[in-house]
């Protein structure tokens, strides 16, 4: 455990060293200045004066209906883009450590490859979640200064963002270490997140609009549990950032057996490299 923990400190040292951690805090409190801004100027009791909706009874609620929509519309994003962010910051770990002369000091001292990945992954989750929990708790003060919701369940949004960016990071690890790219990885990832998961949960729709063949059905609820479920992530960290309840746990299962699963196969892939 303490050469996991050391390997995890200089993966967390060369985040810093590389301004990655740097960046994605400045762009964190950048974004969160905007947010202060557009709350300093915005009028809660004229917004909601405006506000009419029929057959409605806001009346005791409306600050947390107008708190959950805010929550809404900036935690969805920033899902998108801190992950868009933290694939990119992280992309490169595993390719600078199998850098020729760079492994070779690793493997040199008396630590595993298996302690090596473990090390890594962990680093770069902790860099990663340091960030999105400081702009997690920024939103849940402001928007608990602005409208009085000092509902802590919004908090847990961070751990769900940073459990979505470590089922990929793993994913991130294995092409690393097969391909030594870290273009690659980033690519596959994005593609992952941003088309095949989304499309993967509309599955019924594909297979309603081809005509409902079984062979295609089958495939695709075969691909969607192969597949890292990243947009079914999303929906359980948006009910969370509006204090609904969670319908399913799934997706989280899924997803640990896919971070073991490809995990195991990192590390038996890098003990059997010739460095």
């Amino acid at each position: 455990m303490k050469n996991i923990l050391t390997i995890t400190q200089l993966t967390i040292n060369e985040a810093l060293a590389r301004k990655n951690f740097i960046m994605l805090s400045l762009i964190s409190t950048f974004v969160l200045l905007i947010i202060l801004g557009i709350f300093a100027s915005t009028d809660v009791n004229g917004l909601i004066g405006s506000i009419k909706i029929e057959g409605e009874n806001f009346n005791g609620d409306m600050l947390m209906q107008l708190s959950h929509f805010f929550r809404l519309i900036i935690i969805m994003p920033l899902f998108a883009g801190g992950l868009f962010l933290s694939i990119f910051s992280v992309s490169s770990f595993i390719p600078h450590l199998l850098e020729k002369g760079n492994i070779d000091i690793f493997l040199s001292k008396p630590i595993s490859r298996a302690q090596l990945i473990l090390g890594k992954y962990l680093g770069g989750i902790i860099v990663v979640l340091v960030n999105v929990f400081y702009l997690v708790v920024g939103i849940w003060i402001l928007t608990g200064w602005k409208f009085g919701d000092w509902n802590v369940s919004f908090l847990f949004t961070a751990v769900s963002i940073t459990y979505a960016f470590s089922v990929l990071y793993a994913l991130i690890i294995l092409i690393g270490i097969i391909t030594q790219s870290s273009i690659l990885a980033m690519m596959l990832s994005y593609l992952i997140f941003f088309v095949f998961s989304p499309l993967l949960v509309d599955r019924q729709r594909i297979v309603n609009f081809f005509g409902g063949g079984s062979l295609l059905k089958t495939v695709l609820e075969a691909l969607y549990y192969l597949v890292p479920q990243t947009a079914d992530l999303g929906t359980l960290t948006r009910n969370i950032a509006v204090n609904n309840s969670v319908n399913t746990f799934l997706p989280i299962y899924v997803s640990f057996i896919f971070i073991v699963l490809i995990l195991s196969l990192s590390i038996i892939i890098f003990n059997k490299k010739d460095y």
